[in-house]
Parts: structure tokens; sequence; C-alpha cells
């Protein structure tokens, strides 16, 4: 046991028995809690006092940096004036100004908005979506949806259905939805290994996507889903034109494509999406985490007007138009929280700032190269991956052991399998990255 689990461990002001942990080894993480009590800025504080720098944002999310003062006040304000309001034949003013700006730093024409609570509601929003748009035009046989080997799409049975992530499926795959198929990852450590930024090979696998067509016929196809960089399998950045290559195919058939930005939209990249860091623009964006920070569940799509418009035509005009939605749709207090947020973003420049900061944390991750166990590394802006070799027998152990070790001195990591992936806050500074990368360097060096 390490000394911050065992610490934590030792507290014994917290009754564990209730909670049953998300993607999370109950008994594993209840004989020994890593418990944090508070966060600000680029630290959380554990219950015993020990400040951990994050190096993942949370989950990814938590992009303007914890505890902000800005998004407190605004979600205090709102609770106190307005705590709920129906969003079904109702609404409240801030869900039209939070759908307002958020479509302000969408990619151009890209402005209907429709607000959910995460990314795996948006994932099935998005995917109802596109089959809802190509029945509205007489073309209610484009039924098909095409996914990733190896991508995350949130839980949802949309969402795991077209996802590639074979644990989250295979306890529910004779129930996942029919008529799904996947196109092949895009990652090859021979091939692109300890690539920086975006790998030269593999924009061939794009063109699998002509192979389904010709399988199951292009006109029965509704919709491909994908993360233009695949993080919660590793931090799988896309070849060079794999995304260009889609979004000629998908436009060639009169296939949806659906960009999964829950983990690259407002920042991670250092512009407000991946779409326009490529220059590829979709069909819909799926967003969520650093939308508002993280602060309360929020998630959204942005669809394109083509879409909003046929489904909305397609009906008579006193006629929902669309049977789809969630009670916390646009919640005023995750509404307030947006504005806020996305209010930090534009006055502090925080996507400038993450594409400035880019190269330092490209030369800190891959100094990594060479340290024991180190069998590639993979970056794109600031979010990376470091991917060891896997204890025989014992698939993720050393990640995890890695995980603990970094902990143990004060840096929060993330781990997947065997890769560690990293991607802090927006305000992160260069001498916390480099701590970060000396930390783990420590870590990997102190894991047999």
């Amino acid at each position: 046991m390490n000394a911050v689990t065992e610490a934590v461990s030792l507290s014994n002001n917290v009754d564990m028995t209730n909670f049953w942990m998300p993607f999370t080894g109950n008994r594993q993480f209840k004989a020994a809690p890593r418990i944090l009590k508070s966060a600000k800025d680029m630290h959380f504080t554990t219950m015993d006092g020990q400040k951990v720098l994050d190096a993942s944002a949370g989950l990814w999310c938590v992009n303007a940096g914890h505890g902000r003062t800005e998004i407190i006040e605004a979600v205090h304000k709102q609770m106190q004036e307005l705590d709920y309001a129906p969003p079904f034949q109702m609404a409240h003013p801030l869900a039209f100004e939070a759908a307002k700006v958020v479509a302000g730093v969408m990619p151009k024409g890209l402005d209907r908005i429709f607000f959910a609570n995460s990314g795996s509601e948006a994932v099935d929003t998005a995917l109802k979506m596109a089959l809802a748009y190509h029945r509205a035009r007489g073309e209610g046989q484009r039924t098909r949806l095409i996914g990733r080997e190896r991508g995350y799409s949130g839980v949802g049975f949309g969402g795991i259905s077209v996802g590639g992530i074979v644990a989250n499926r295979k306890a529910y795959s004779a129930n996942l939805i029919p008529g799904v198929d996947h196109l092949p990852h895009t990652h090859s450590i021979p091939d692109m290994g300890f690539s920086k930024g975006q790998p030269q090979w593999g924009m061939h696998l794009a063109d699998h996507l002509e192979a389904l067509c010709a399988l199951h016929d292009a006109s029965t196809i509704a919709a491909v889903i994908v993360e233009p960089v695949a993080g919660s399998t590793g931090v799988l950045v896309p070849p060079v034109g794999y995304l260009q290559r889609l979004r000629e195919l998908c436009s060639k058939h009169g296939i949806l494509l659906i960009f999964d930005e829950v983990i690259t939209g407002f920042g991670r990249l250092g512009k407000a999406t991946a779409s326009e860091f490529f220059g590829v623009t979709p069909d819909m964006i799926t967003m969520a985490k650093a939308i508002n920070n993280a602060s309360i569940p929020m998630s959204a799509v942005a669809a394109n007007t083509q879409i909003y418009d046929a489904i909305i035509n397609a009906s008579p005009a006193n006629a929902i138009e669309m049977f789809h939605g969630y009670t916390y749709s646009s919640h005023p207090a995750a509404a307030a929280a947006c504005l806020a947020t996305q209010e930090i973003y534009k006055r502090e420049k925080l996507f400038d700032r993450s594409l400035g900061l880019a190269p330092k944390f490209e030369k800190a991750i891959h100094a990594l190269r060479g340290e024991p166990y180190v069998k590639d590394i993979r970056n794109l802006g600031l979010m990376g991956a470091v991917e060891l070799e896997s204890r025989a027998g014992a698939p993720g152990a050393r990640a995890y052991d890695v995980f603990l070790k970094c902990l143990e001195m004060g840096v929060l990591v993330r781990y997947t399998g065997d890769s560690l992936a990293f991607s802090p806050p927006l305000i992160v500074s260069e001498d916390q990255i480099d701590e970060i990368f000396n930390t783990v360097k420590k870590a990997i060096h102190m894991v047999a």
C-alpha cells in the first residue's frame, strides 16, 4: 500500500458501503481508497491534506482549472433565482443564451444546439438525429451506423454499439443495437510508434469505409461516428489526411459524419473544436465535459442547419418534431455554468494558451522515450499517452502501479490498459508540465 492511499484509508470518516463506483474495481478501491476532499486551480487535496497536481483535468474535463469563482458565483446566483425549469414545452432565458454562445464557437453551419447531460446522452442524441434526418428526407432505409474499433462513445446502448472497446461491450453483446459496423482503428506501433503529433502512416485506413459501403450498400448507411482523437482508449492520434478522407467519402455517399468531441472540445487541441484544428467540418459534433468546466452535468449536440430544418419541417407546425429529450436538458444552473465557463475561455484566451503550450508538452512527454518499459508515446495539443509494456499475464497492472506511485508523489494521472494518459487543465504552467513528466519518470523506475 502506498503512502497516499494508506493515509486516506486510515481517515476512517467515510462510510463506503452504499456507493457502487463507476468504472472502478470496487473491492480493490475500498480496500485502499483514494479520496479527494477539495480542489483549487491545478491541484486536488486529499483527505490527509496532501496537494495533488491534476495531470488529467479530472476526467479530461476541467479545462479552466478547479474552483473558478466566476462559475461558482454564476451557479449560486442562478439557483437563487430559478432552480429548475421544465425543458418540454417551456424554457428559460439562459438555455437560449447558452445555445447561442456554444454555437458561436462551433464550425460554420453547426449552429443548432441540443442540450443533454453527459457525453453518452449526446452521442445517443446525435445517432437519433441522424436516423430522423434521413427518414424526414424520404431515405428511411438509411439505418446503419458505423463506429470504429477502440472507439469510446459513452455507455448508452447506442454508444457502446458504435463504440469499439471490448470490455464495454461484451457483457451486453446480445442486446446491442443491430445494424452497426466498425471501421478499423488507426493505431500501429510498427508503422507510427513514437510519432510527434499526427503520424504520417495510416490515411489509407479511412478507405475501409468504401469496403463497408460495398458490403452493406451506401444507401443503407445513416452515419459514421468517430472521435477525432480517440481519448479513452489511450490517445490515438489520427493519421495525416485520415479525417479529411472520411469527410470526402461520407459526402460522396450521402452519409452523415459525426465527430465525438466530448474530450477534444473546448481547447484541448488549442482550438474550440478538433474540427477547427484539423480543418474538417462534420455534420454534427457531440460535446460535454469542458462545455461548462464539468461543474454541473451538461452536454450538447451541435447539428448543421440542414439536419435541423429537415427534421423540423417534416412535421406539422403544431406537432413535436423529435420525440427525444431529458428532464435536465438545459438545466438553469448548468446553463449558467456554461456561460461563465465560455467567458473564462474567451477572456483568458485559454485556447490560444493551450496551443502555445503544445510544443512544451510534446517535448516533455517524448523525453520519456527510452525509459524502462516505455513502448510508445503519442501526443497532440495538450493530450498525450505513454504506453508501457504489459506484464506477462497481467495486462494493465504495470500502468496501475505507476498511477499509484505518481499519486504517492503528488501527481494524478489517468491510466487505461497499460497506457498512461495526460490532459492537464489549460491553465497548466510549463514548470507543472515538467513536474508531471519528471514524476512519471521516477514512478516508472520504481515499478518493476
